[in-house]
């Protein structure tokens, strides 16, 4: 028998139905004192003190044409592999730098 493969994702989520519906709003008005913790304890401060925010955000990338001189290309490539990367990595560098002096 042949599996069809679904995947959703943030932007395309199936429809709720009205059971859906009623379940989620139970829960939202339920109160966080009857939310079971006991398996993820609340963290300390100790453990927010060296919390990062953003440690796990990715931007999203996007495909794009861009012409560059032959002779920048060629020096990205001598580098190694992941000549693109470092391409962003610059470009990334410059963006964090202007934004930064424009405050």
């Amino acid at each position: 028998m042949k599996m069809k493969m679904v995947s959703y994702t943030l932007d395309k989520l199936p429809p709720l139905t009205k059971a859906r519906r009623a379940k989620l709003k139970a829960l939202a008005t339920r109160p966080d004192s009857e939310i079971d913790t006991s398996d993820i304890p609340e963290m300390t401060e100790e453990q927010w003190k060296n919390a990062r925010r953003g440690h796990f955000y990715r931007p999203r990338k996007r495909q794009i044409t861009a012409r560059v001189d032959a002779d920048v290309l060629d020096w990205l490539k001598a580098q190694g592999k992941g000549y693109q990367s470092r391409i962003n990595a610059i470009l990334r560098r410059e963006m964090l730098t202007s934004v930064k002096s424009a405050k």
